[in-house]
């Protein structure tokens, strides 16, 4: 019993680790999505790492950002602005490079769903 939860604890820690490193990727590359990346990362430490999972809530830039989408299910104004602005511009930049209809068609509608999830979002007060 002490062996299984102990596997089930280094398992959580690896497979939150990659979303977390997937989740820094996604935010550079818009068809990866950043937010459920490290909202997985938050699952896993949670129930595997009190340290990681501090780490994480308390982090300079992924911290309030998690911390606010798992408790009020909003973001502030300005991070869904820019949010999306850089994600059109990311998604642009793409199909400018690749330029295939198939791809554009995609990347649009990834958009798409992107801008309604986020502005489905509420929304916090800028401090």
């Amino acid at each position: 019993m002490v062996k299984s939860n102990k596997l089930k604890k280094y398992l959580l820690v690896a497979l939150g680790s990659i979303s977390l490193f997937l989740g820094i990727i996604g935010i550079f590359i818009p068809v990866l999505p950043t937010t459920p990346f490290l909202l997985l990362t938050s699952f896993c430490y949670v129930r595997s790492s009190k340290r990681l999972h501090d780490w994480l809530i308390n982090h300079k830039i992924f911290g309030r950002y998690i911390y606010n989408y798992i408790t009020y299910r909003a973001v502030k104004k300005s991070t869904k602005i820019a949010a999306i602005i850089f994600l059109w511009i990311s998604l642009s930049v793409s199909m400018l490079i690749v330029r295939s209809l198939h791809l554009t068609i995609f990347l649009c509608l990834v958009g798409i769903g992107v801008s309604i999830h986020l502005l489905k979002l509420k929304t916090l007060e800028d401090q």
